[in-house]
């Protein structure tokens, strides 16, 4: 019988009268440990069916996608490194389409009230590729490592300060124990109720105990295996010899034989010229006036609602960025509104220069932008800085690239001096945190309290924008430990208002992102988070 949290039933209640959409209770419901069947019974709607539609045995799929070079899953930056690796290391958690995180290799978890004490519970009978049990020992193996904050680039260390210990940079002795085979307590220091959501984000794929640092040697518990990995070229993924997996109960057989990832760089154009000519099955986004261009294909076009965005930041540890009527005047000479139209042609919603999205649980309303070029050049004059020749960076691809090409015509027209630089992909990515004013764009996450501690918490590895403040810090560990997310919206209100205040980032729209893909091909509809699951792929049965 499911334990439904106190929380549970009331978040049910809220989607009947209106005050909350359903995405919101699903990722909320489950977070606290609901399972999805019992989360939809609470709305009186019949579960998702977990087991994919018919497909044929067999066949070869072809992807378009960017093949990065791969490292540390704990240091992956970019989703499409954990599309081609999660044909064999697994997660925890899934986050759905839908909003809902579902177990994957836990079979449930439970949180105490206070959200200081989980237990996370391992679903039995899952194997490694070498037919050696997976067991609890490989979960706390993995969250001792993702809690190692003395590794260069691990990502995870700074979404688990709950279980750290300061001192050491290494888990705290005591906050992570193995029951028995199949059950791991955690003690946390404070409240946190992110544990879950974190659990199925791109980085936190599973490895096993002997790891080495590279997942091409690693095995698995997945259905697959690489076979062929040539970074900016292609990657390729086939189904295990023993065609063994533990998922099949759940999801239903992994039918494809292989699985294809290949590289056609950054311009939109040749990404649509594979497709017309039957190069690809299938693309990893479609962007800008190329979703057009792709519906006169006979593809599916699927699109997915999301947080992701662009957020065009400058580094405030680099002159003149450290002043903060700098930052504000680059935000008020901004138009969202006219970002949104011309750099991705309207296709998602304005937003409000502070990156917590409507449709995250824990979102606040504090009114839209300011939009006020005779403000901003006042303050530019204040500062100093009316003769400062601003460049701003961004990648040579199709929404980066317009959106930044249309605010530095705003900042123009306002009065100011702005120079335009546009690097290949290779270039940019390679310095991308050190750049003194550039766009960058940031994927979907269940909850903007997320996206707040990876991206402007003092020092993590994500935080571009060299933004330190110790208030804000403060702020976050508060709401980190707030489980109702009403509860939360009020401290996220105001850590909204600081970085807005701050003029940390301009943060124009977000984004509703497509993916197209051909007729015959099922399992392929685009995620909020960009995740492609190997096991949901194939062909329709002839």
């Amino acid at each position: 019988m499911t334990t439904i949290h106190p929380h549970a039933r009331q978040l049910a209640g809220e989607v009947a009268s209106g005050a909350l959409s359903r995405r919101e209770f699903l990722t909320r419901a489950t977070a606290l440990g609901l399972t999805a069947s019992s989360a939809y019974a609470l709305l009186g709607l019949m579960a998702t069916p977990a087991r994919a539609q018919e497909r044929q045995d067999g066949g070869t799929l072809r992807i378009q996608q960017d093949v990065r070079a791969l490292k540390d899953p704990r240091s992956y930056d970019w989703p499409q490194m954990s599309n081609v690796t999660r044909g064999w290391l697994e997660y925890l958690v899934k986050y759905e389409r839908d909003g809902a995180l579902t177990p994957m290799l836990l079979e449930s978890w439970d949180i105490s009230d206070d959200a200081t004490g989980y237990t996370l519970n391992v679903r039995p009978g899952v194997t490694w590729s070498d037919g050696t049990p997976f067991t609890a020992e490989d979960v706390a193996f993995n969250l001792t490592r993702w809690c190692d904050s003395t590794v260069e680039g691990n990502s995870m260390a700074a979404r688990f300060s709950s279980l750290i210990d300061e001192a050491t940079g290494q888990a705290r002795e005591g906050a992570i124990t193995v029951d028995d085979d199949t059950t791991v307590t955690l003690a946390l220091s404070f409240p946190d109720v992110t544990l879950i959501a974190t659990f199925s984000d791109y980085t936190a794929a599973i490895v096993p105990q002997d790891f080495d640092g590279d997942p091409l040697n690693a095995k698995g518990t997945g259905a697959y295996m690489p076979v062929e990995y040539e970074v900016g070229i292609r990657a390729a993924i086939e189904k295990r010899p023993d065609h063994q997996w533990w998922g099949e109960e759940v999801y239903g057989p992994a039918t494809l034989e292989r699985i294809e990832f290949i590289d056609f760089g950054t311009d939109p154009a040749s990404w649509f010229a594979a497709a017309d000519s039957g190069e690809v099955d299938m693309v990893y986004e479609t962007v800008g006036e190329f979703i057009d261009l792709f519906d006169t294909l006979d593809w599916t076009r699927s699109e997915s609602v999301t947080s992701g965005t662009v957020v065009i930041r400058v580094n405030q540890t680099v002159e003149p960025y450290g002043d903060v009527r700098v930052r504000r005047a680059l935000q008020l000479a901004t138009d969202n509104d006219t970002l949104l139209e011309l750099g991705n042609s309207g296709r998602g919603q304005v937003a409000a220069n502070h990156h917590v999205a409507p449709i995250h649980p824990d979102y606040a309303d504090i009114g839209p932008s300011e939009y006020d070029a005779e403000q901003a050049m006042a303050l530019l004059e204040e500062a100093g800085q009316t003769d400062h020749a601003f460049e701003l960076i961004s990648l040579d691809d199709d929404w980066r690239k317009n959106t930044c090409d249309a605010m530095a015509a705003m900042l123009r027209d306002a009065g100011m001096t702005v120079n335009r630089t546009v690097v290949p992909g290779s270039t940019f990515w390679t310095n991308w945190t050190t750049y003194p004013f550039s766009a960058t764009d940031w994927g979907h996450r269940p909850l903007g309290i997320q996206l707040l501690s990876l991206a402007y918490k003092s020092g993590v590895p994500w935080n571009e924008t060299g933004f330190d403040n110790a208030e804000f810090d403060s702020l976050l560990e508060q709401a980190q430990g707030i489980g109702d997310a009403d509860g939360r919206a009020e401290v996220m209100g105001q850590l909204e208002t600081i970085l807005r205040d701050e003029g940390v980032i301009t943060q124009p729209y977000w984004r509703s992102t497509y993916r197209h893909f051909a007729a015959n091909v099922v399992g392929a509809e685009q995620h909020p988070a960009f995740e492609i699951h190997p096991y949901e792929l194939g062909f329709v049965v002839s």
